[in-house]
C-alpha cells in the first residue's frame, strides 16, 4: 500500500479548508465571488471523505500513482473500462485514508492546543509573579 496519494490529497485538503480561510482575505473575497455552483461545490467538499475520494481521482490522472498497486493491474476481459474502474476502485480506498488522518489530525491537535495555551499561561503568570 502506497500513501502518496492520500497524503497529497490530505495535504490539499488542509490547504484548501484550513490554512487558505485564515491567510488573510484574498481567498475569502474569492470564495464570496463563486458561482452558485461552484460555491455549493466548495460546501458540499469539506467533507474529508468526499473530497478524498475526488482528489484522488484527479490524483491519479494526474500522477499514475495508486493506493492499491494491486489495481494497475486490471484484467484483460475489462478493455477499456479497467484503467477508469482502477481509478475509482482505488479512490475509494484512498478517501477513507484521508478521511482517517483528517479525523487523526483534530484529535490530536486539540490536546496539543490546549496544553500550548496552558504552558504560556503558566510562564505569564510565573513572570507576573517575578515582578
Amino acid at each position: 500500500m502506497d500513501f502518496t496519494l492520500a497524503l497529497i490529497g490530505l495535504s490539499t485538503y488542509l490547504l484548501i479548508w484550513e490554512k487558505l480561510p485564515e491567510w488573510g482575505t484574498w481567498f475569502n473575497w474569492l470564495l464570496a465571488r463563486l458561482p452558485a455552483p461552484l460555491a455549493y461545490l466548495y460546501q458540499a467538499w469539506r467533507c474529508p471523505y468526499c473530497f478524498g475520494f475526488w482528489v484522488a481521482l484527479a490524483l491519479h490522472a494526474l500522477t499514475g500513482l495508486y493506493t492499491l498497486p494491486a489495481l494497475t493491474n486490471m484484467p484483460e476481459y475489462l478493455g477499456a473500462m479497467a484503467t477508469p474502474l482502477a481509478w475509482f476502485l482505488d479512490a475509494l480506498a484512498t478517501a477513507p485514508i484521508i478521511l482517517v488522518g483528517k479525523l487523526a489530525i483534530d484529535a490530536i491537535a486539540a490536546p496539543a492546543i490546549k496544553g500550548h495555551t496552558m504552558k504560556q499561561e503558566f510562564i505569564k503568570a510565573m513572570k507576573e509573579d517575578a515582578a
